[in-house]
């Protein structure tokens, strides 16, 4: 009985909002009616103003009292109650003690975060799966007590052999020249000059690649960096393979060389040299073709 009850209370709620919206409307026609009448029907132009303005006052205070009565009625009426395929579940919602005992609603939390969980998971594991980070079967057979530390030896690389990594790939672009330098210990800073078009600072980590900043050829290092130091940072994120550094540092550098026709080669979308004043400062990862910021999306 107490659920017919509820359902009935919402049904009324419900038809006496349908009305509130229909004496709403009629109460927004009367101003407008009003406006299209103008002032009449009194013989003195103070006397027509002053009904015109009463007249008007009347039907705005009408608009806003339908509407906030509008307003209160749709609170009563609440939300809809979503569409899961919660199967016989859904009957919890007839508890007439929802309020004392909300499982119903836990319910739908805890399906959407299900939801989202294995959304996560499966995006996480082909992420995984990209990097081949798989352990062998050996390795996990071994115990844990048997087993000796892996140590990280592509981190601690001698800089000698840094040295020789950079060397070739130096002459592996003749356009592009590349200063090493290690102005604090055996940390290597690169300087990459192309052509006269680009001017890219390189900080290194052993052989793995920190950070970059790009700059025009004549443009000062220390103003703020642009959009082709975002581009630089977004293929530091793609080219990533933890087990060959020296494959990353020549992927990302033969990228960078694109750049040396960065204002001869057209956006392959719009074929536009220029789209706001710039040109395409996009280059794709795998075509190294150009693009506008915006025709590359």
């Amino acid at each position: 009985m107490a659920d017919v009850i509820n359902v009935s209370v919402n049904l009324e709620a419900f038809s006496q909002a349908i009305s509130a919206i229909q004496a709403l409307r009629s109460s927004v026609s009367r101003v407008f009616d009003c406006l299209k009448d103008g002032m009449r029907n009194k013989e003195t132009l103070e006397g027509r103003e002053k009904a015109f303005i009463a007249h008007f006052q009347d039907n705005l205070h009408s608009v806003n009292r339908d509407l906030n009565e509008l307003e209160r009625l749709s609170n009563l009426v609440g939300k809809p109650s979503e569409n899961h395929p919660l199967h016989n579940s859904g009957l919890l919602s007839l508890d007439p003690v929802q309020d004392k005992t909300p499982l119903y609603s836990q319910l739908l939390q805890a399906y959407k975060w299900s939801n989202k969980l294995q959304y996560h998971a499966g995006l996480a594991s082909g992420l995984l799966n990209q990097q081949s980070l798989k352990r062998s079967a050996n390795q996990m057979g071994v115990s844990a007590k048997r087993r000796p530390k892996a140590q990280p030896t592509t981190l601690v690389l001698p800089p000698q052999y840094v040295d020789d990594v950079i060397s070739r790939i130096d002459r592996m672009f003749p356009e592009m020249s590349i200063h090493l330098s290690r102005p604090n210990g055996t940390s290597a800073m690169l300087l990459v000059t192309l052509g006269k078009v680009l001017k890219v600072i390189v900080v290194m980590r052993s052989l793995f690649i920190d950070r970059t900043i790009v700059k025009g050829y004549n443009e000062n290092v220390y103003t703020e960096d642009g959009k082709v130091t975002d581009h630089a940072t977004t293929a530091l994120l793609h080219y990533q393979l933890p087990q060959m550094p020296d494959v990353v540092v020549r992927s990302f550098m033969t990228w960078l060389r694109s750049y040396i026709k960065l204002f001869q080669a057209p956006c392959q979308r719009c074929g536009k040299f220029l789209q706001d004043g710039l040109p395409p400062t996009w280059r794709d990862f795998r075509t190294l073709e150009a693009f506008h910021d915006t025709c590359r999306q």
